[in-house]
């Protein structure tokens, strides 16, 4: 008769966080999958992420819109409603330019070509730029931007100025330091094993870089068009000027924000956590479970 014991079975449930060692390899993993999907799939779903990240946005500005709250409390708390753009791709699921910059990773390890991942990336980005664009159309149609008196559609205004009256240097760095904590909310969330641990993990991040101020060239897809749009149409307060939105305005901004998107997201991010853990020790190999 055999008495040996049962081989114990991995729980159910684990309240651990995945280890970073772990975290690198599912980037990776998950990087060749993003990299290889089908040109509709990877289209349509960056049409949902560029429409996701506009909500945050949107939230954002129902915030900036209140001129009772003190600046601090509009920077974090607009920060923390941002956040639901970024749940919603990394939950729901959808294909997010500055996140999918850590697809690097999978390319540092030869497992994609750059073929492959500059394919990902130019899908991606003009799928977010589509998926941002239909949803400030929308918002303009819903006349949600007449709420609270007017002041939301003016935050937009005031936003927009403020993303395009900046240097080229200037927005390259705010660029770099934005995707830096973004891809950093992404890293986070893979360490979590439940949905409750994802959104939290990645909520003080994104939260970081809007209260600070970066540029996610996503976002600004939503804010300047939007803004841009209401020009168009004469939707703009007495008084207002609003001479610096236009479209070589918006282009002004996106080109040095999404440059610096990259080296933020691919550079900061994915090629330090993969030097350390895939270059330097190899994946797998270290035990960082605390």
């Amino acid at each position: 008769m055999d008495n040996q014991a049962p081989t114990p079975q991995p729980p159910v449930f684990n309240s651990n966080a995945y280890s970073p060692a772990e975290i690198e390899e599912a980037i990776e993993k998950v990087g060749v999958t993003k990299a290889r999907l089908p040109y509709l799939a990877s289209f349509m779903l960056a049409i949902v992420a560029g429409g996701s990240i506009g909500l945050g946005a949107l939230y954002y500005t129902i915030v900036a819109s209140d001129a009772e709250l003190s600046f601090a409390t509009v920077r974090v708390l607009g920060g923390l409603v941002f956040s639901l753009g970024l749940a919603l791709v990394i939950v729901g699921g959808a294909e997010l330019f500055t996140g999918n910059n850590l697809i690097v990773m999978a390319w540092a390890s030869r497992k994609v070509s750059t073929g492959e991942m500059l394919r990902n990336w130019f899908i991606v980005y003009f799928g977010n730029l589509v998926g941002a664009l239909g949803l400030a159309v929308l918002v303009l149609l819903s006349h949600h931007l007449d709420m609270n008196g007017g002041r939301v559609g003016l935050s937009i205004l005031n936003t927009a100025v403020s993303k395009i009256q900046p240097d080229v240097f200037t927005l390259f760095i705010k660029g770099i330091l934005c995707n830096a904590l973004v891809c950093l909310a992404v890293w986070l969330a893979y360490a979590g094993r439940s949905v409750t641990d994802k959104i939290v993990a990645l909520i003080f991040p994104v939260s970081a870089f809007v209260a600070a101020g970066f540029e996610h060239c996503v976002a600004n897809m939503y804010f300047l068009p939007l803004a841009w749009l209401m020009t168009s149409i004469g939707k703009v307060p007495d008084g207002f000027d609003a001479s610096a939105i236009t479209l070589s305005g918006i282009v002004h901004n996106l080109i040095p924000v999404t440059l610096g998107n990259i080296v933020g997201g691919a550079g900061m991010v994915g090629a330090v956590y993969w030097t350390i853990y895939r270059a330097t020790f190899g994946a797998g190999s270290v035990d960082e479970k605390r």
